[in-house]
């Protein structure tokens, strides 16, 4: 079976994102950004795993670019954590590395899928 890059990274990242939640929910009692950065966070995946059965190039296309846009999200949500010293610098660029790879992984295969329509 071939291997999805990006639907194996968007599961680890969204684990990540959930264990980030109980962390800040839990131990650092906060509760609307940590909610935001849980939606967004495992909303990438949730989409990633939507588009393997996507419709049309064209919907499989549009379901990659909402998880673009959901990870451009919750790598705003992650910086104001860190602004808001809620997260460890290190925390931080550790966890926005990981959803900086995403959205490059998801423009990648966007871009590639336009030019084979």
């Amino acid at each position: 079976m071939k291997e999805n890059i990006v639907k194996d990274k968007s599961l680890d990242f969204a684990v990540r994102i959930v264990k980030l939640y109980q962390y800040l929910s839990f131990v650092k009692n906060e509760y609307v950004m940590s909610k935001q950065v849980l939606k967004s966070g495992t909303a990438i995946g949730a989409l990633v795993r939507e588009s393997e059965h996507a419709e049309s190039k064209a919907d499989f296309i549009h379901k990659l670019a909402i998880a673009q846009k959901e990870s451009n999200e919750t790598l705003y949500w992650l910086e104001l954590l860190m602004l808001t010293q809620y997260l460890e610098k290190s925390e931080y660029e550790s966890i926005n590395q990981d959803g900086t790879e995403i959205i490059k992984l998801l423009t990648k295969i966007i871009i590639t899928t336009r030019k084979n329509l």
